[in-house]
């Protein structure tokens, strides 16, 4: 029974070197692009809706959590299946492997959030810089299975995080901050994947 054990443990550990050593596939362009422009329309949502964000906080959190639990949701299920599909027999070991890279940086940014508005509210401008910062984290932890271009992305994210801190002060919360950062950066995710894919199918 040991010996059983031993080998399942084995094969098991076989398919996540498997795993960690395949460009992973799962994300898909169109979907990516759909999020960007998801976050241009938040933006345009927000510049009508929300003109003083300031002393709307409540509002301007809603409007920016909702679009990115929208835009997960939607990539978390293309990607379940697209997996499935393109990955095959390695999709659950893939999909593990995206979840791990990206999950820290996501639970880092939603903790973030909670301690600057329970804690230190006089800072809530430095959140879209800071979602932003560990946005571009989980992007450059992900790219040891992404393309190599995807460094662009995360260097996009980490550029205009640190631009939205810069600007010190209420100005962060422009609805243009978030929308140009997120859907420049999604297109910019979406275009690298679209033409990586073409590639692929070329070589093949």
């Amino acid at each position: 029974m040991n010996d059983l054990h031993k080998a399942i443990g084995d094969i098991s550990s076989i398919r996540m070197q498997l795993a960690r050593s395949t460009e992973f596939r799962g994300y898909g362009p169109v979907t990516l692009a759909l999020t960007g422009l998801f976050a241009i329309a938040a933006g345009a949502a927000q510049a009508h809706w929300l003109p003083d964000p300031a002393t709307h906080i409540a509002a301007y959190l809603g409007i920016w959590i909702t679009t990115a639990l929208v835009s997960a949701l939607l990539i978390g299920t293309q990607m379940l299946a697209r997996t499935h599909r393109i990955h095959s027999g390695l999709a659950d070991e893939m999909i593990r492997m995206a979840v791990e890279q990206f999950l820290p940086s996501a639970v880092a940014g939603a903790l973030l959030t909670l301690a600057i508005l329970l804690f230190v509210p006089a800072v809530l401008w430095m959140l879209p810089g800071l979602w932003l910062v560990t946005f571009s984290l989980g992007v450059f932890s992900s790219c040891r299975f992404l393309p190599r271009p995807m460094l662009a992305a995360g260097a996009w994210y980490l550029a205009t995080g640190l631009g939205c801190i810069a600007l010190a002060g209420n100005r962060a919360l422009s609805p243009w901050t978030m929308a140009v950062a997120y859907g420049v950066g999604q297109l910019l995710v979406a275009g690298v994947l679209f033409f990586n894919t073409l590639e692929s199918e070329d070589e093949s």
